[in-house]
């Protein structure tokens, strides 16, 4: 039976070739930054940058201090490479 304290969410950050993911049971009240520690990414992935900026839940932008739901993904974005609107440009061309 699950305890009614905890939730359960996962952590995610992704990559062309390579998918950092991991489920986690927190307590109830955790928020994005409890997440992110917990998952051990830090240690795993020392090489990317988690900047407060670039952190979300389900597409949605969140802060580090989001209090979370149970569900919720918790996902930590890669910099963009070129600006949207250059891209749409060099396609357009």
């Amino acid at each position: 039976m699950p305890d009614p304290a905890r939730i359960a969410v996962s952590v995610i950050y992704a990559e062309s070739g390579s998918v950092f993911t991991i489920g986690l049971s927190l307590r109830q009240g955790a928020t994005v930054a409890e997440a992110i520690e917990r998952s051990g990414i830090r240690t795993a992935r020392p090489d990317i940058e988690i900047r407060d900026d670039r952190l979300g839940i389900f597409s949605r932008k969140a802060s580090p201090d989001t209090a979370l739901r149970d569900g919720d993904r918790v996902e930590i974005y890669r910099p963009l490479l070129i600006d949207p609107k250059e891209a749409r440009r060099r396609r357009a061309r």
